[in-house]
């Protein structure tokens, strides 16, 4: 499984942003989805979920509500729509694939918010 993300960049606080996460490959082997973050001198932090099968979703605490992760299946395409953006959202975010014994990841895509 390959996975490529896009749609990162420099905003203003209370912006948004449309992250995409596209995946190739055996994607038939995926069962979730979803995101991680590492801001700088911190560690990779879970951000959001989104199972296969039923398309479940889950978020960490501090972006529920503000931030939305959803897929296209026809397009092998994971989304994390973020809202009303602060600056301790300023992050690499990393999409990551969850398949039966093993995860993907992808590089990154750089998410800055100034205040």
């Amino acid at each position: 499984v390959q996975l490529v993300e896009s749609g990162g960049g420099l905003v203003q606080a209370g912006s948004s942003l449309r992250l995409s996460c596209a995946a190739s490959g055996s994607t038939f082997s995926i069962n979730a989805m979803g995101w991680y973050r590492q801001a700088p001198g911190k560690e990779r932090e879970f951000v959001a979920l989104i199972t296969s099968a039923e398309g479940s979703t889950n978020y960490a605490d501090s972006v529920k509500g503000r931030f939305i992760i959803s897929r296209d299946s026809a397009k092998n395409t994971m989304y994390l729509q973020l809202n009303s953006l602060r600056p301790e959202d300023t992050a690499v975010y990393y999409c990551f694939a969850h398949v039966e014994l093993d995860d993907y990841w992808g590089q990154g895509t750089q998410v800055t918010v100034s205040s």
